[in-house]
């Protein structure tokens, strides 16, 4: 009697509900709040079949099936995803089942929460969807739990009201209640029962505009107001045209297709030496210079010719063979070279001996008589040796010539020295002349 009321309230909620208002609903948004009634069948025979196959697949038959009923509550998470709540009454004696009495029919009462997942958006009128949850339930005077899992399909109607048909596979989690494995079969409808969202009334149609007033170029300037009407132009000049954008009209500039200023009637800041500076910064406007200058040439400090960032020698006239620096006389020149040949030092040594102090003086006097000249002194030795111990030697007999210098007042910024060890050989170092000549000391002067 119970199982034909159960089928005779599901029959007539979907009597009823299929003639509900309809509204329509985006494909973006969520599943309003629903709740639900469904009818509800079970078939614990099917998986003795399916979890041991000598017993041959078996499935029991509408008569067999356990019948009952649900009330649910259905919320939209996702555009594609639901949660939904079951409260289960199915009727079955199940205490027979564990005492092997039969008794008569009870109740088993469940609460069942599950997910429900769709491929489709919640607007879409026929929608099939996965569902998976964990349930638990009174039944008669046990506790039990288990999982649900399986398919459905949701027909929605105008999203007020929806049908479900599930079928689901139910893993019986707690043993000790003997309520068993089974398949699980429902069929229902639910109604939405959240605020529906008022209709949109568009506004009425504005009137008709009055014609524009007149604009006979089309420039955006009426004519009442356009110096220049019958050509396009500009708003900012009245509406007359300017082919330069220098915002003088093209009727009073002098140089229409080039910007320009208005203190020059719209032509550019004039560049009389063509130097790429203009009048108006270039100090000297009738000669051609660059812009470190301000527009003048490179200065050339002693008028050699040579301009000052190539002189170095800006104070003194030479040519630019010798970088604007005068030429050093070859009477100076041997006399330098004369005391390099007459630089001596101890065997193995750097110390220098007292015969060469006489020409090395004479070096001091020619830099003292000419501030600007400057020495660079090398050192070098034979192949005797080893060559890191030559290279060594050269190093520091140049730098002993480079500190006697010094030593008699010569700015030491105007003295370099460096050791080349055996790798300039000007001599043959087979013979003991040749290793004489190779083992000596050369002065360099440059006067930048």
């Amino acid at each position: 009697m119970k199982q034909k009321l159960t089928l005779i309230l599901a029959l007539s909620l979907l009597a009823t509900s299929a003639f509900s208002q309809k509204t329509k609903k985006g494909s973006g948004e969520k599943k309003g709040p629903l709740f639900g009634l469904h009818f509800n069948m079970q078939d614990f025979v099917a998986p003795l079949g399916i979890k041991n196959p000598i017993t041959g697949k078996t499935y029991a038959t509408f008569r067999d099936m356990n019948k009952g009923f649900s009330l649910s509550y259905w919320k939209g998470i996702h555009p594609k995803i639901d949660v939904a709540i079951k409260a289960n009454a199915s009727f079955r004696d199940y205490r027979a089942i564990r005492t092997g009495l039969t008794q008569k029919t009870e109740i088993g009462l469940e609460l069942e929460p599950t997910i429900n997942v769709r491929p489709f958006p919640d607007a879409a009128l026929l929608n099939p969807f996965l569902t998976v949850g964990i349930g638990g339930g009174l039944y008669t005077d046990k506790f039990g739990a288990y999982v649900p899992a399986g398919l459905g399909l949701q027909v929605n109607f105008n999203s007020i009201t929806y049908m479900f048909v599930q079928a689901q596979y139910r893993w019986d989690i707690t043993k000790k209640t003997a309520v068993g494995d089974n398949l699980f079969y429902s069929i229902g409808l639910a109604q939405n029962i959240g605020k529906e969202k008022p209709a949109v009334v568009p506004p009425p149609p504005p009137p008709p505009l009055p014609p524009p007033p007149p604009d006979r170029d089309n420039d955006g300037v009426l004519d009442a107001d356009d110096k220049c009407p019958d050509v396009p132009g500009l708003a900012s000049l009245q509406g007359c045209p300017d082919r330069d954008g220098d915002g003088i009209t093209d009727a009073e500039d002098k140089c229409p297709d080039v910007p320009g200023l208005a203190r020059y009637q719209g032509c550019p800041i004039p560049d009389t030496d063509k130097d790429g500076i203009n009048d108006e910064v270039d100090k000297c406007p009738t000669v051609p210079g660059v812009a470190r200058y301000q527009g003048c040439p490179i200065p050339d400090t002693d008028g050699d010719g040579v301009n000052d960032e190539e002189d170095k020698c800006i104070n003194e006239k030479g040519p630019a063979s010798n970088f604007g620096c005068p030429i050093i006389s070859e009477e100076i020149i041997k006399r330098v070279n004369l005391a390099a040949k007459n630089v001596f030092f101890a065997t193995a040594s750097d110390k220098l001996l007292a015969q060469s102090f006489k020409r090395l003086n004479d070096v001091v006097t020619i830099l003292n008589e000419n501030p600007t000249y400057k020495v660079q002194i090398d050192g070098h030795t034979d192949s005797q040796g080893k060559d890191e111990y030559n290279q060594d030697l050269s190093d520091r007999r140049a730098a002993s010539v480079k500190a006697y210098l010094v030593g008699k007042g010569i700015a030491e910024g105007r003295l370099s020295s460096a050791g080349y060890g055996e790798t300039k050989p000007v001599a043959d170092n087979k013979t003991a002349k040749g290793r004489a000549e190779n083992r000596r000391v050369e002065m360099t002067l440059s006067n930048y």
